[in-house]
């Protein structure tokens, strides 16, 4: 099965999820792991080929032009994180059953998390950067979501905010990276970049673009000085920081930095970065650990530590360095998310995490705190755990560096005292929560946790054990294989073992255990010698500096934003016509030696009646529909220029554009005053006059430059390739559905957008309608004039014939979806003016915003369906058919896509014309309500 289905399903699966709300929980959580197992059990499919040591493409062509496609791998680090990130995603949905309370939406819950999964998935299998950024920032929206679960605290809220921005920030910089990237290498494609390290490293820009993707990765993985967003994410439900901060979200910044290890390490400058803020981050957050009363704190502050391990070991300048952070990447994902499960089950047992109250758990729940002692153990690096064997890795290669010279021995010292302080954070977590007394003034009373709950712990906790125990049948051969492809080659020679006899990394732990004792012991000085230390609270500083820089930006905004919409217009016209007039001064050199054409009679009074209407229009502007009717010649005058010079689609959609905007801002000022008084002085009239001419000469300049110079266009190629390349002769329309269907499919999902934002502004708006018109005369008693409602149904018919017939023709002849769908709007609105709304709700039970979403989909269906052909994304097809009654026809493809952009085009304008006049008829009915209540 192709790779991209496993990014797909968890999607579905997402979808699916959120409309379970009626299912039982039991019911929802089933339904919910369907999705995960699927695509792990894809993943497990290609897996014997991964460790053969082959890599698994899945490629599906999108935007030549770009180079950009949708295009997966799966090759050793891939399919260790998709096993992470599939295997203990299942892991967090069965616990989440039973840890959210009834009161909680739990198909939320699991959409958002199913939403993650599928960003997450689609980072480390993406084959292409862009695509890869694009997941990137999916985990971000997405975590965002998550971490903000429980909105109604400000807590959550203001981590989820704290989260998004520090993240957000760290993708746009990676996506600068990423361009860069691209342009040196010449290509966005990952195999490509990864092959091309020595010419990255050559380049003028490998500095620049090293930073900017570090920068992504640090923000991501919380390294310092970026660690401060991780903790006040522990804001969010408790499965949720099982699974993002142990072995998810936390993860994607060191998986970039393995991913392109290849492409960017092996220069100082990486050594340099990579291993001082890995060691940094490794000994603040350790440190910083140990002083957290708040147990998802604790967990967040080491989980901040063990990725500092991880960036330090990847920025050592030793193979095995390597393999040994890939190893503490599964270790960390077993015991951390363990840990977190501990923790909730804890919390939600006892109504507490302070470790203050929080003391002889022991005694009320010993499975748990079995559990829990065994995954903090593992932690603090005990023997016969999983932790102790790639902690030990890491101690044996700190002894190998040669960062700092002379002075590289501080490395290995540093490296002990951390691992020391996490010896005695670990000793805290379980002599403080599970003995160390009596418990003070719990909320409720402690008791063991379902059986079921404590499941996933036991299977984590099981492969804790086992992996350290058994580490060679359990890890080797997923190890050696992720390490072959972080390094693009033969793995290094390594042995994972219990006992490699009396030497210095064994040494090193030892120190480390006994230092975490020593630690522990005297905590009660360390605590005081805190607490004289002045407090740096990250988010007290985050949010001082955010609100700077917007007091700083309110002030800009201030200078140049008065809510004058006449000032905005101006300064934008005055900057257009300085840099678009300042090269006209010489126009000897912009005029070519061609001549005009002659201007003949039919020309000169077009031109005439359309300045003539421009003109009016300014004049009598404060007469809103003098002003309308004269606007309303300069559009039909545009109409027939196209018509002149031969452009029969245009005048066609010029002309329906024209209709149903004269329907909409007769709907529009149907609620604004019918003459306005005058508001601009003399000055001003002055002022606009001189800018407006400066406007006119400008462009008129700039056309009679174009109109006398040759025509270099690329038209012809459409013109050539119209019929043989998208099987129409109508070379508009071709380009509007083949040529050009990707353009056409954004610009009708955007007027879609359009459509709905206006429809919730005009939803239930309150809104004055006059009683009289300018010349203060009543409006007639007879709203709907029999005439006009005979007229419009014997029109109706027609009307609709006649747009059929335009949208079948226009693959060939001028026409097409988009003139024919204002056709189709003009006849249903016409209806709405003869009958009101009340008569057509009563007759058409249109739900315009299902027809927006309908043709859409119809476009985007359409488009993706030349993937079931392995081709790029709306390629066209065509062909000829012998049709009874009909002949020989052609039939295209792009007649879907086009019928797409038709039932958008209804539903947009519909919705937005159906939702003035609906204004109109309740105000209407308003007034009736009213008038019958005083009679």
């Amino acid at each position: 099965m192709a790779l991209f289905w496993v990014p797909l399903i968890t999607t579905i699966g997402s979808l699916i999820s959120s409309r379970a709300a009626k299912l039982s929980r039991n019911e929802t959580a089933a339904v919910t792991l369907i999705a995960p197992l699927i695509a792990l059990a894809v993943c497990l499919y290609h897996a014997p080929a991964v460790f053969n040591g082959e890599t698994v493409y899945d490629h599906i062509q999108w935007l030549d032009v770009l180079g950009i496609h949708l295009s997966f791998r799966l090759d050793g680090l891939s399919l260790l994180f998709t096993l992470l990130i599939l295997g203990i995603g299942c892991l967090v949905i069965f616990y989440a059953r039973y840890y959210l309370s009834a009161k909680d939406s739990l198909p939320k819950l699991y959409a958002y998390l199913l939403l993650f999964m599928t960003a997450m998935l689609g980072i480390v299998m993406s084959n292409n950067t862009i695509q890869l950024w694009f997941f990137w920032e999916l985990t971000s929206i997405s975590s965002f979501l998550l971490i903000s679960y429980w909105s109604d605290k400000a807590e959550a809220r203001k981590g989820a905010l704290m989260a998004l921005s520090i993240t957000g920030a760290g993708g746009l910089a990676l996506l600068a990276g990423l361009l860069i990237l691209g342009n040196i290498v010449g290509s966005y494609q990952l195999d490509v970049i990864l092959a091309s390290g020595d010419m990255i490293k050559q380049s003028q820009w490998y500095e620049l673009t090293l930073v900017l993707i570090l920068l992504g990765a640090f923000t991501k993985s919380a390294q310092f000085p970026f660690h401060f967003w991780l903790p006040h994410a522990m804001a969010a439900p408790t499965p949720v920081s099982a699974y993002l901060h142990s072995a998810t979200m936390v993860k994607a910044g060191i998986f970039l930095l393995a991913r392109f290890y290849p492409a960017l390490a092996g220069t100082e400058i990486w050594f340099l970065i990579v291993s001082l803020t890995g060691l940094t981050t490794l000994l603040i957050g350790a440190y910083v650990a140990l002083f957290k009363h708040d147990l998802k704190g604790l967990l967040a502050y080491s989980t901040i530590s063990h990725l500092g391990l991880i960036t330090l070991l990847l920025g050592l300048d030793t193979e095995l360095a390597t393999v040994a952070a890939i190893f503490h990447i599964i270790n960390h994902a077993t015991f951390k998310a363990s840990l977190f499960m501990a923790t909730g089950i804890i919390d939600h047992e006892t109504g507490t995490r302070d470790m203050r109250k929080l003391n002889g758990m022991w005694k009320f729940m010993p499975f748990t705190a079995t559990l829990a002692m065994v995954s903090a153990a593992s932690m603090a690096g005990v023997p016969l755990l999983n932790g102790f064997l790639s902690k030990e890795m890491f101690f044996a290669e700190t002894l190998h560096a040669q960062l700092l010279g002379s002075m590289s021995w501080l490395i290995p010292v540093l490296a002990t005292a951390a691992g020391a302080f996490s010896v005695a954070y670990s000793a805290r977590f379980i002599h403080d929560v599970f003995f160390n007394g009596d418990p003070v003034d719990l909320p409720k009373q402690p008791h063991e946790a379902p059986r079921y709950m404590r499941v996933p712990i036991e299977i984590l906790v099981a492969i804790c054990i086992l992996v350290g125990m058994f580490p060679n049948l359990i890890v080797d051969s997923i190890l050696d294989v992720a390490s072959s492809a972080v390094l693009t080659g033969a793995t290094p020679v390594f042995e994972i073992a219990l006992w490699h006899g009396f030497n210095l990394p064994l040494l090193m732990s030892a120190l480390a255990v006994a230092g975490g004792v020593v630690i522990y012991s005297l905590r009660k000085h360390l605590f005081q010698f805190q607490a004289t230390l002045p407090a740096l609270e990250g988010r007290y500083m985050f949010e001082q500096g955010l609100d700077v820089v917007l007091s700083w930006c309110q002030k800009r905004i201030s200078q140049f934003e008065n809510g004058s919409l006449q000032r905005y217009t101006i300064v934008l016209i005055a900057t257009v016509l300085f840099f678009a007039g300042a090269p006209l001064f010489d126009m000897q050199k912009l005029v070519g030696g061609n001549q005009p054409h002659p201007i003949d009679m039919f020309n000169a009074v077009g031109t005439g009646l359309l300045i003539a209407g421009a003109v009016a229009t300014v004049i009598w502007h404060r007469h809103r529909m003098i002003a309308l009717i004269m606007i309303s010649i300069v559009g039909l005058m545009v109409s027939v220029a196209f018509t002149r010079f031969s452009a029969p689609d245009l005048a066609l959609t010029q002309l329906s554009v024209e209709v149903v905007t004269v329907v909409l801002l007769m709907l529009a000022l149907f609620f604004l005053p019918q003459k306005t008084p005058k508001e601009s002085s003399s000055i001003r009239v002055l002022r606009d006059l001189m800018i407006s001419t400066g406007c006119g000469v400008v462009v008129g300049s700039i056309c009679y430059a174009l109109v006398t110079r040759p025509l270099d266009s690329i038209s012809q190629f459409f013109v050539e390739n119209a019929k043989t390349g998208g099987g129409g002769t109508n070379v508009v329309n071709v380009i509007l559905v083949d040529f050009r269907g990707f353009d056409t499919l954004g610009e009708i999902t955007v007027l879609g957008i359009a459509a709905l934002g206006i429809y919730k502004l005009l939803n239930n708006l309150p809104l004055f309608m006059p009683s009289t018109d300018s010349e203060g005369r009543k409006w007639a008693r007879e709203k709907y004039p029999l005439l006009l409602a005979t007229i419009s149904q014997t029109l109706l018919p027609l009307a609709l014939l006649v747009s059929a017939f335009i949208f079948i023709r226009g693959h060939n002849l001028p026409g097409g979806g988009f003139i024919a769908g204002l056709v189709t709007a003009t006849a249903i609105i016409l209806q709405y003016i003869a009958h009101g709304s009340n008569w057509i709700n009563d007759r058409l039970l249109f739900n315009y915003r299902k027809i927006i979403a309908s043709g859409v989909m119809i476009a985007f269906i359409c488009g993706a369906g030349s993937f079931l052909f392995d081709k790029p994304f709306l390629t066209s097809w065509f062909d000829y058919f012998d049709i009874p009654l009909v002949g020989k026809t052609e039939l295209a493809s792009a007649m879907i896509f086009d019928l797409g952009v038709y039932v958008t085009v209804v539903g947009a304008t519909m919705m937005i014309l159906a939702s003035l006049g609906k204004l109109t008829a309740n105000d209407e009915a308003k007034s009736e309500t009213k008038t019958i209540g005083a009679k």
